[in-house]
């Protein structure tokens, strides 16, 4: 009885694996068609170099997707971002180099790993007045040619809920890698009302990276909410191509490499992305790297 009761179990197991299996070559093929389908546009656009950038609005949801080619194998990017046991602390690595995130502590809970993250004032490294954002850190498949990371937030500020970043990423060739990086959340009447109080304000005339026209001399770029989550997301993926850069040095580097790397990447886009001088951002990093020095 105990043997077969041992055998179903394993047939059982065997059936999940092969589904899985299954289902990771669908996502990689799925990924690699992407790739062949956007490969005029990464290699040709506004960005200098091969990314393509999408966004979409909803009535309660925004979302930013980036494709792009990075020049590393996949096992590195792989094994840095995909990576059960050094993940969640490399992911908050990358979230730092955003100058709104503030803190970033990765902790294990239960069967998975939480990202306690802050949001706050560009020119602030304090902590204090700063949003707390709790996501949740889920390797969701890996094989030797395609990963996929996701990390969730239930609640964040002001009514916004549903913050989802999901990495996924196939090998192009021994050096390459093709990434698809989305970033998304959703928001209820309060931050609705936020949202119109900020591109009202401080964020008038701020812009995203869709062009509303064609004239190259003159060109006139999408705004509002797209414009807003266009920007955080391109600062997110340049954060996670600065990190990835910033693995070819020593390790005592690699921080100011990572900053120095982040803010350059951000100023190819100044009309976007610049906020703060260099000095500042840099300044600011170093105290709040210090600060988590200390509280280790």
């Amino acid at each position: 009885m105990k043997a077969n009761l041992g055998y179903k179990f394993y047939l059982m197991l065997m059936v999940l694996v092969s589904s899985l299996s299954a289902h990771a070559a669908d996502d990689a093929s799925a990924l690699r068609d992407k790739y062949k389908r956007l490969t005029p546009q990464l290699n040709q656009n506004q960005f200098h170099r091969q990314l393509h950038l999408d966004s979409s609005e909803s009535s309660s949801t925004i979302k930013g997707d980036i494709y792009a080619v990075v020049d590393y194998p996949f096992v590195t990017v792989n094994g840095s971002l995909n990576n059960a046991l050094h993940g969640p602390d490399n992911w908050c690595d990358v979230l730092m180099l955003h100058l709104n995130t503030k803190y970033c502590d990765a902790s294990p809970s239960g069967n998975t790993s939480v990202l306690k993250m802050g949001i706050g004032k560009k020119i602030s490294a304090s902590t204090a007045n700063v949003y707390d954002l709790e996501f949740s850190y889920r390797p969701v498949v890996s094989t030797s040619e395609y990963f996929q990371v996701d990390l969730n937030a239930d609640n964040g500020p002001l009514s916004t809920k549903d913050y989802r970043i999901v990495l996924e990423a196939v090998a192009i060739d021994k050096k390459r890698t093709f990434l698809h990086m989305t970033y998304s959340y959703s928001y209820g009447a309060t931050g609705r009302l936020a949202m119109k109080t900020y591109l009202a304000t401080i964020g008038r005339g701020k812009v995203g990276f869709t062009k509303m026209n064609d004239n190259s001399a003159q060109a006139e770029y999408i705004g509002g909410v797209r414009g807003v989550v266009e920007r955080n997301t391109m600062r997110y993926y340049l954060a996670i191509d600065a990190y990835l850069n910033g693995l070819s040095v020593v390790p005592h580097n690699r921080l100011k490499q990572r900053l120095i790397n982040w803010y350059n990447a951000t100023e190819e886009y100044s009309r976007q992305l610049h906020e703060i001088e260099r000095e500042e951002y840099m300044a600011m990093k170093y105290e709040q790297n210090q600060s988590d020095q200390v509280k280790e």
